[in-house]
């Protein structure tokens, strides 16, 4: 797929996640891979469940790989852009760690997601965050204009990180922080399931190698890269989930084959700042 098809595959996955209230293309999958409850989920990628109770309902659908918020240290009054925000379920979270002197920004190429955020802000009485439509390799933010970004398992869905960690590096003041949680791989993957539309969706297809996902960053002109924390990709039940079934038909992979290329696949929690 070329990069324009990958896009709008991605945006019209999402956009059905957002207007079904489910977690991804699939009955009961998320699009990071998972046949378990949105609950399960968050408590199985590190949010606690009073984290979890404290957004609005609808906010948590499920989706992410680690919890980047709990990387960031917010303090009260500082600047957060969350790059691929969703639902708003990370941007609520911050949104209560900087206070009502600070601001969170979300940003989602999707605009039933987009609407849907607003709709969990405005029900949730959030005064100090917004929502803006755009392209996270395009960012509608100024630069140097902010303290944290943010980012959990969207990335990976780009089909070009260069541009969106040098987006980020550009909007955020000197001496701010970046903190990602993201899926990356140790290994190639075959090139039928590098190729598959679901796989894609997954947040696996899109996924770069580790050592070349750090590089990237470096490449952008961040300074201290350190990956904090590496954990298996969870793929879910792989027997019961559609996703999986539907990337093992796509790319003509045995279930074995699957739970084999699982073992290559890692979330990872990286943390990177930009040099005073």
């Amino acid at each position: 797929m070329d990069q324009e098809k990958i896009k709008e595959k991605v945006r019209e996955g999402y956009g059905r996640v957002a207007l079904e209230n489910r977690p991804c293309c699939g009955a009961s999958s998320s699009c990071c891979g998972s046949g378990s409850s949105k609950q399960s989920i968050g408590e199985m990628i590190g949010y606690s469940k009073e984290e979890m109770s404290q957004v609005p309902e609808g906010a948590n659908l499920g989706l992410g790989c680690g919890n980047p918020v709990a990387l960031a240290s917010l303090r009260e009054g500082q600047t957060v852009l969350d790059l691929g925000s969703g639902a708003g379920f990370d941007c609520f979270l911050a949104a209560k760690a900087v206070g009502e002197k600070g601001r969170v920004i979300g940003v989602d190429m999707t605009p039933e997601m987009v609407k849907k955020a607003w709709e969990n802000a405005k029900k949730g009485g959030y005064r100090n965050v917004e929502f803006r439509l755009g392209d996270i390799e395009y960012l509608p933010v100024i630069d140097e204009s902010v303290d944290v970004i943010l980012s959990n398992c969207v990335i990976n869905l780009s089909p070009e990180k260069p541009k969106v960690f040098a987006e980020a590096f550009r909007v955020l003041k000197p001496g701010g922080k970046l903190t990602l949680s993201d899926v990356v791989l140790l290994r190639p993957l075959p090139p039928l399931l590098a190729s598959s539309a679901a796989a894609y969706l997954g947040c696996v297809a899109g996924a770069s190698l580790k050592n070349d996902y750090l590089e990237m960053l470096h490449a952008a002109g961040f300074k201290d890269v350190r990956v904090v924390g590496e954990s298996p990709f969870y793929l879910g039940e792989a027997a019961a989930d559609p996703i999986v079934q539907t990337i093992i038909e796509d790319a003509k992979l045995t279930l074995e084959k699957v739970q084999e290329i699982g073992k290559s696949i890692v979330s990872i929690k990286v943390v990177a700042t930009k040099a005073v």
